[in-house]
């Protein structure tokens, strides 16, 4: 690319117009001739002012022209500008085809395109694809697999999986769609590939089926992101456990206690979520640090759903009203640099019908409703994480032969530990007791539940793409059928790979 030898063409401009405007200043400044003709009048303040501003819509128009590759591709330097006796019009001279020069005039200055502005995205290409797969390998190794009719057999509400005759299967493969749509207006859309559907072909069970987990819009009526009006399908925020995405957990399942509030952990609804900037900063530091959080959500959210489960159609003229509050406290005070003490909880009011094993709903409406507290010590190296939660809710009374009003209660304790650096990769060891006694009314008729588990397991990231999490459950279950009583007793052994994309 050739380039004027004196400099850019704009500073040539501009050199030679200021040396043209001031040039019959320095004719003043000279001893007159008294031979010579008078030299014409100084222009005036003006005149200088409308050149300066012809100027400036000459350079304009050159910069057009050098963005669009004539100006910057010259053979030969500019010429200066010149201006008529008498008059305060500019001529500047550019060099054309022919290596001639040719002047600029104001209608080519006002035919002169304007820049190009840069073309807005379409909605369509703000969006970006993300997903994770869990492949999954269950094995019972001693215990009640089996029972005859009327015992429980050894089975969780977490994964239909774990079952005899079973080996591999993926627990969930999700594709999540997401982004800004513009300024006030995110998307957010994650179906799963691997719902299982039962009853197909004399109860058979078919895998791979398709289920809708998430579809909402996030709205931001101020523009500001630390508020958010949730409007869709989305997680009911109750429990911290809830809230946490499975990609993100140590433990392959969530809880009984804190998962039987919101099966499948999703409602339709409206919620309202608001995160103080200064607890944004304590979040973007953890999860910088490789923490796992209970994800994009805020420090509170009040919300109202249909209240009547995930994928399931309302069954009565009610809504479902949660609420949470979460809050982390930095240690450095205390001398634990770096730690944080995240504390809160969450209440839920709502009634609901349960399906009965006769078909359809229960004619009556059931209160359900609970209060829970969770506190979470992040690991720095060593951690706790926390939950209870207490509520009445529907349940089978089998010596009655139909759903009441039960009490129930029951939560978890977690030990985890998080090393950065190991032979494999990041290391998170963990051992979690878990408790509950309550109803399930998510299940048919709402049966009881009473369960107690330790866990002891361990997660390594041999690539950020790759995640492997083993466990050895020792179990004690009753099986969520109110037809079986009495608890499965037994001990499991489960891996899973997960890849995130």
């Amino acid at each position: 690319m050739l380039r004027p030898p004196y400099g850019s063409p704009i500073r040539l401009i501009i050199a030679a117009a200021l040396a043209g405007a001031s040039a019959p200043v320095m004719a003043q400044a000279t001893t007159p001739d008294a031979s010579a003709p008078a030299p014409p009048q100084a222009p005036s303040v003006a005149d200088l002012q409308r050149q300066i501003d012809e100027l400036k819509a000459i350079v304009a128009a050159l910069q057009v022209q050098q963005a669009q590759g004539s100006v910057a591709s010259a053979p030969a330097p500019f010429a200066a500008p010149s201006a008529a006796p008498g008059s305060s019009m500019l001529a500047v001279t550019t060099p054309n085809t022919a290596g001639s020069a040719a002047p600029i005039t104001p209608a080519q200055l006002a035919a002169a395109p304007a820049p190009a502005k840069p073309k807005a995205k379409a909605w369509y290409e703000k969006l970006r694809l993300r997903g994770y797969t869990q492949m999954r390998f269950n094995q019972i190794v001693s215990g009640d697999a089996d029972a005859p009719s009327g015992l429980s057999r050894l089975r969780t509400i977490g994964d239909g999986e774990v079952r005899p005759d079973n080996n591999f299967s993926f627990r969930r493969l999700r594709m999540i769609l997401q982004g800004d749509l513009n300024d006030h207006v995110s998307l957010y859309f994650q179906p799963d590939f691997a719902a299982a559907v039962s009853n197909q072909s004399v109860g058979e069970r078919r895998e791979g089926s398709v289920s809708l987990r998430d579809m909402y819009a996030d709205v931001f009526p101020t523009g500001d992101k630390a508020f958010r009006v949730r409007l869709g399908q989305s997680k009911v925020p109750y429990g911290w456990e809830n809230m946490q995405s499975s990609s993100n957990r140590l433990a392959l399942d969530r809880t009984d206690a804190i998962n039987t509030a919101a099966a499948g952990e999703r409602d339709l609804g409206i919620v309202a979520y608001y995160t103080p900037p200064k607890v944004q900063k304590i979040w973007d530091r953890l999860t910088a640090d490789g923490q796992k959080l209970f994800g994009n959500y805020g420090a509170f959210g009040v919300g109202a759903f249909n209240g009547q489960g995930l994928n399931r159609t309302e069954g009565n003229d009610g809504v479902m009203l949660v609420g949470l509050a979460t809050w982390p406290f930095e240690l450095d005070g205390l001398g634990l640099d770096g730690q944080v003490l995240e504390i809160g909880g969450s209440v839920m009011h709502n009634r609901i019908r349960p399906e009965i094993r006769t078909g359809g709903l229960s004619a009556a409406s059931f209160k359900d409703e609970r209060v829970n507290l969770h506190a979470i010590l992040y690991p720095q190296p060593i951690g706790v994480q926390a939950e209870w939660n207490w509520g009445t809710g529907p349940e089978f009374v089998p010596s009655r032969g139909r759903i009441e009003e039960r009490p129930l209660d029951g939560g978890y304790v977690q030990l985890m530990g998080k090393i950065d650096k190991s032979p494999i990769g990041p290391f998170y060891p963990f051992a979690r007791w878990q408790y509950y006694r309550g109803g399930f009314k998510a299940a048919v008729n709402a049966p009881r539940l009473e369960t107690e588990e330790l866990e002891l397991g361990f997660e390594f990231q041999l690539d950020p793409a790759l995640e492997i999490t083993t466990t050895y459950g020792f179990a004690k279950r009753k099986e969520a059928d109110e037809r079986r009583f009495g608890q499965a007793e037994g001990q499991i052994v489960r891996v899973q790979a997960q890849w995130n994309y």
